[in-house]
């Protein structure tokens, strides 16, 4: 006869995954953030590409000039800042301290964030590529050598801003002042990582700025994916310097981890 001691709780991978999926399903129960989150790289890049073709010299289609950094912004929007204004929610809400006090593994938890996160960069990769290419005819990576730096550029690139996003998630006091916390840098790295203004326009001392974060990384690694060669003429080096890029990310993965093991709380700051 079976006992309670014959009884194994599942592992943490499985809690993990099936924590993921309850992560998704709650998300998608609001349409109208499903909607926001998945389309806003893509209107974005509709204005731009209808606003600005041939109004300046870019020496290509608005719609490809913008695309590569407008790739980057949509991974981090849905990684820096959906973990970062929607943990600390969860925590000023009291949710993380009645799941800190369940037998889940503190790991499953972000096994699930780390599911719904790549949910949500495929959701939106696959709707701004779409449009990109159906309603703009824009041009796409011509080699598998190139999709392949889309894919670890994509990974790396997400996996550092959720990490940067859980560990900024424990600055906020209350889930008010997130949002706050996490769209003023977000916004500040739009305008100076090369995804709205052109890098070769930059001063000096704005690129060294932006390059000691991730995004500047993941618009130059997208950059080489989609552009042409000759395009890596405007780059500050005058290279893709492809492996600057997987260093930059794969640090940030490193650090990000260390600041989410110093810094993350399942309580508030009230609860002691």
């Amino acid at each position: 006869m079976s006992t309670l001691t014959d009884v194994r709780l599942p592992g943490t991978l499985r809690l993990g995954l099936s924590r993921g999926w309850l992560e998704i399903r709650s998300f998608t129960r609001e349409w109208e953030s499903v909607i926001f989150t998945f389309a806003l790289p893509a209107l974005i890049l509709t204005m731009f590409a209808s606003i600005f073709d041939g109004l300046f010299d870019m020496g290509m289609p608005a719609v490809d000039h913008y695309l590569p950094g407008l790739f980057a912004m949509g991974l981090m929007s849905v990684s820096f800042q959906t973990l970062g204004a929607g943990i600390a929610t969860e925590r000023d809400q009291g949710g993380l301290r009645r799941l800190r006090g369940t037998p889940m593994p503190p790991a499953a938890y972000f096994i699930g964030k780390t599911v719904l996160v790549f949910f949500l960069a495929a959701g939106q990769a696959v709707l701004l590529l779409g449009v990109s290419a159906l309603v703009f005819d824009a041009t796409m990576p011509g080699s598998a050598a190139d999709w392949l730096t889309v894919a670890w550029v994509l990974v790396l690139g997400t996996i550092a801003c959720s990490l940067l996003g859980i560990a900024v998630s424990s600055l906020a006091r209350t889930a008010q002042a997130a949002s706050t916390i996490v769209v003023v840098p977000f916004l500040v790295l739009q305008f100076t990582s090369g995804v709205f203004v052109p890098v070769a326009v930059l001063p000096d001392w704005v690129l060294t700025f932006a390059s000691l974060f991730p995004l500047l990384w993941m618009a130059q690694g997208m950059r080489a994916a989609f552009h042409p060669d000759a395009m890596a003429a405007f780059e500050p080096s005058g290279a893709w310097d492809l492996h600057l890029v997987a260093l930059a990310l794969g640090a940030w993965c490193v650090v990000g981890l260390v600041l989410v093991l110093l810094t993350f709380r399942w309580k508030t700051r009230k609860d002691g």
